[in-house]
């Protein structure tokens, strides 16, 4: 009862206090010595009372103190509101507000406001100690077995599969998304500067609406979106197998030929495929057909015959070129023009390799390989050539000096059978006659001698026959024209095979004889033997 009676100390005082005011305008000002006497006199009680409250308190807990300061006021609080307000007017005898009020307000409202800020903070209320007792994770699970590198790794911590599944999403997407980039800034960011608040960061999502869920650039594994429209030669259908087909590499026009002796060129939209030129070439059936790089002149090779055209696309004539000094072989069948346009490559008999300047169609040298040339390819900036051999080497040639700057084995191949560069020049492509593709790092095969494929692609049971990768490296197609449908799609960054391509039980792609890319991997063509220019839509890539 007694903390009680000091805890109304206070409000007792003020209303003894109210009196003497209320006398004083009733009075007309009375006696001012007898009121402060009387003031006197009441301050040693308040005193004498404020001290015994102190020392209760001192007695009771720690608990007991805490709640008595929430329900009744901290004693402090309580003197600096009874000094407040012996200091202020009475609203009845003064309207205005002093400046120490409007202060006190505004300390108020600035409480107010760091309250709310802490009231929205996102800490956590507690930690759970369960959360950070690390649990072994079964990878034997049918969803998860596939990312086990041994046996030993039957069991997995939460952040060593974290970290995995990091790996095998940059594996197969390529790189980090931007999204993920952007959201590694900004907690850069947070730990530099601890005051931003995380509002901020989400405040690029904040500030707009609409769909946030958009396309990787990379493209994806598993499952390629294509779609299949008309062949490209659907205004011109052959009765014999098509050997070629090739897109124009600045024009959206794709090229065929074939053993009816013509080379045809259709204009490629992807619904009618309008026909746009053919020419018929008399008793010399198109072993093969390229477009050269400047894409204004078609050179066309036969099966059993030294001579070979070029037609010329600006001029409208067809040229024969009937012999070339220095050339001394049978047959002119396979050939491959270099990306900078300057010469005409063919694969003569013995392992020999003939340069041909694509400008005066002179001979310039000839190269010599151990065994017999089975397939070449020009590098992207074609400066070197890389020969496949029957007996499994590699070579690589200096296009300027005509040396052998490089040989390499082919792992596990006993004939070589075709090759490819990528054109971003990072993955040399090697295919067998066991239908073996070995994917290699490019800059492994020309360090090493035996160098270790990246991947060693088993998909096909016969003969590699053709090789191509897509404009952005992203994919390479591979072939044998042995037996039906033995078409495959590679997804480079994660050397998996797309698993909907071919279409399984659906015989549409017959024996493949050529494949190729647009020239921004639009889309797809295959030449096949039923006289049809297939042509499939990769609706991933958005241009032709």
């Amino acid at each position: 009862m007694e903390g009680m009676s000091a805890g109304r100390g206070p409000l007792r005082a003020r209303r003894k206090r109210a009196r003497p005011e209320g006398r004083e305008d009733a009075a007309g000002r009375g006696d001012a010595g007898l009121e402060e006497a009387r003031v006197a006199s009441e301050v040693p009680g308040e005193e004498a009372r404020r001290s015994r409250h102190l020392a209760l308190l001192a007695e009771k807990s720690a608990a007991d103190r805490g709640l008595e300061e929430l329900v009744f006021g901290d004693t402090e609080e309580g003197e600096g509101l009874l000094r407040q307000l012996r200091g202020r007017p009475s609203a009845q005898h003064g309207d205005v507000l002093s400046g120490n009020l409007l202060e006190e307000e505004s300390c108020e409202s600035e409480t107010d406001d760091e309250t709310d800020d802490f009231l929205l903070s996102k800490k956590p209320a507690w930690v759970d100690e369960d959360d950070e007792r690390e649990e072994a994770i079964d990878m034997t699970h049918r969803y998860r077995k596939d990312m086990m590198k041994s046996n030993a790794e039957r069991k997995l911590t939460k952040e060593k599969l974290q970290r995995r599944l990091q790996d095998e999403f940059q594996r197969a997407m390529g790189s980090t998304p931007s999204w993920a980039q952007r959201s590694m800034k900004k907690k850069k960011r947070k730990t530099k500067n601890e005051d931003d608040s995380e509002e901020d960061e989400d405040a690029d999502l904040l500030r707009k609406t609409g769909n946030f869920v958009t396309t990787s650039d990379s493209l994806p594994r598993g499952t390629l979106q294509i779609g299949k429209c008309l062949p490209a030669n659907i205004e011109r259908l052959s009765d014999a197998k098509l050997t070629t087909v090739q897109f124009h590499r600045s024009a959206q026009v794709v090229m065929t030929a074939g053993i009816d002796q013509s080379v045809s060129l259709f204009q490629v939209d992807g619904k009618t495929n309008p026909k746009i030129q053919s020419i018929y070439l008399e008793g010399f059936p198109v072993y093969k057909a390229r477009f050269s790089a400047d894409g204004e002149q078609v050179i066309a090779t036969s099966l059993r015959e030294k001579m070979f055209y070029v037609y010329d696309m600006m001029g409208g004539k067809v040229i024969p070129v009937n012999h070339i000094r220095g050339l001394e072989e049978k047959f002119v069948r396979n050939f491959e023009v270099s990306p900078d346009g300057s010469f005409l490559l063919i694969s003569g008999l013995s392992g020999y390799q003939h340069l041909i300047s694509m400008k005066t169609k002179e001979f310039v040298g000839s190269m010599k390989i151990n065994g017999r040339a089975t397939a070449s390819s020009f590098s992207p900036d074609g400066s070197k050539i890389y020969t496949h051999s029957d007996e499994g080497e590699v070579f690589v040639w200096d296009v300027k000096s005509r040396r052998c700057v490089h040989r390499f084995t082919d792992e596990g191949c006993l004939h070589g059978t075709c090759i490819a560069v990528s054109q971003n020049g990072q993955y040399v492509a090697c295919g067998s006659s066991s239908g073996v593709v070995n994917v290699y790092a490019h800059d492994e095969c020309l360090r090493r001698t035996s160098p270790k494929p990246l991947k060693a692609i088993m998909n096909l049971v016969t003969s590699v026959t053709s090789l191509s990768f897509n404009p952005t490296s992203e994919i390479l197609a591979i072939a044998s024209k042995k037996i039906d449908d033995a078409v495959k799609l590679v997804h480079i960054p994660s050397l998996t095979v797309f698993s909907n391509f071919p279409l399984f039980g659906r015989k549409v792609i017959y024996l493949a004889e050529s494949m190729d890319f647009s020239p921004r991997s639009g889309f797809f063509s295959i030449a096949n033997n039923k006289g049809k220019a297939l042509l499939y839509r990769l609706q991933h890539y958005s241009d032709f």
